[in-house]
């Protein structure tokens, strides 16, 4: 299944008054290197939204090994690592400058007609780019 890394770097506004980063900004660095994995594969979430098509996390299970601390360089890994009629499951990782894995996240991603919200099928064409 497709893969896909991402680089960011940790800042100030990332961290607590520690220089700590402070959980909840973990799920934007998940957020943000899933999003990326679909515009590596030219998977438009703004076409998708015309055509009333949208994703959204069902169920996240995070684990956090080590912290990460203000100007870490991190690399967040994103796997598909399932594909299922209306959803997808992704393995993520995030890795800090030391190779350790620091935290680790097993994501459901619901697919969904905004219009009724309700969950629908995948897009064959986006099912596609995963195989």
């Amino acid at each position: 299944m497709k893969e896909f890394n991402l680089s960011a770097r940790v800042y100030y506004e990332d961290t607590d008054a520690g220089g700590v980063v402070y959980h909840a900004r973990y799920l934007a660095f998940y957020e943000r290197a899933r999003t990326e994995l679909l515009r590596q594969l030219g998977i438009s979430q703004h076409k998708l939204l015309q055509e009333s098509i949208a994703f959204v996390v069902k169920k996240m299970d995070i684990s956090y090994h080590f912290p990460a601390r203000l100007d870490d360089l991190l690399t967040i890994n994103s796997k598909v690592d399932q594909i299922r009629k209306a959803s997808i499951i992704f393995k993520q990782t995030i890795i800090n400058e030391n190779n350790q894995v620091i935290s680790s996240a097993d994501v459901i991603i619901a697919c969904v007609d905004i219009t009724k919200m309700k969950p629908c099928g995948l897009p064959k064409s986006l099912v596609l780019e995963f195989i």
